[in-house]
């Protein structure tokens, strides 16, 4: 999973894991530009409680 796709994926589910949240912290110095940016939207997100610290529930197969 790419930064891009990290982002969506927080956003859409409004939670990011502390995994993901490493993943993030350790690549960091290879971002681009954009990678950059939306790691920090990121942490806007995190820090006005609108993406919560947690886990998700995987979708039941059918």
């Amino acid at each position: 999973m790419g930064m891009g796709e990290l982002f969506l994926e927080s956003l859409s589910t409004g939670v990011i894991t502390e995994d993901e949240i490493d993943w993030v912290a350790a690549q960091q110095s290879g971002f681009n530009r954009q990678e950059e940016a939306a790691a920090l939207k990121l942490g806007r997100l995190l820090d006005s409680g609108r993406i919560q610290i947690g886990c998700r529930v995987p979708a039941a197969a059918a």
